[in-house]
């Protein structure tokens, strides 16, 4: 049985369909995008303020990672809380970071802390002037507790593999021309 033309062209367009989460995502990149050319163009600044909530956040998370994969991450979810405190779930591919910088595993835990594994890492974020440094708060992956400076260290190990080449030793900045950004009970506001 054929299906019509119309019904082809629908399937195939819902299937690439963006929620409306991701939707609300990328248009706020593209009016911080715009804002950012804008001033680059000697045009008065467009002031662009945001709200996200966690459940929009991990939408694009979801999306992102289909679209863009990140090396060494395979899933991430994140929980805002009060004060800059981000709870995140984070499958880390524990081979890859130790492939990437041999020795960030540490001997002791590398048997637990193989091949892909979620680990619960809640960080604090510090941003000042348009760049953020984060502390590690806990980390656990089960019931495990794992040191702090481990996690900073497998952290600096994904970032610097990204695209981005992020260095987490010093403030990364904000994307997209964004100065602030700060967490409450379930959301993550910010400005440009």
């Amino acid at each position: 049985m054929r299906l019509p033309l119309f019904l082809v062209v629908t399937l195939a367009l819902a299937a690439h369909a963006e929620s409306p989460a991701v939707t609300k995502v990328l248009n706020l990149f593209n009016s911080l995008n715009q804002a950012q050319a804008a001033k680059a163009a000697g045009q008065p600044a467009q002031k662009v303020n945001f709200a996200l909530t966690d459940a929009e956040v991990n939408e694009y998370l979801r999306h992102a990672r289909t679209v863009n994969p990140r090396p060494g991450l395979d899933n991430m979810r994140v929980q805002f809380y009060p004060s800059n405190y981000v709870a995140t779930l984070v499958t880390i591919d524990f081979d890859a970071v130790e492939k990437f910088r041999p020795g960030t595993v540490p001997t002791l835990l590398r048997p637990i802390l193989n091949g892909k594994r979620a680990v619960q890492v809640d960080v604090r974020l510090q941003p000042a002037n348009g760049a953020t440094t984060f502390s590690v708060e806990k980390a656990s992956f089960e019931s495990i507790r794992i040191p702090a400076f481990v996690v900073e260290q497998m952290i600096a190990a994904v970032a610097s593999r990204q695209k981005e080449k992020y260095d987490t030793t010093k403030p990364v900045p904000l994307p997209f021309g964004l100065r602030t950004i700060s967490t409450d009970q379930g959301k993550v506001t910010g400005a440009n």
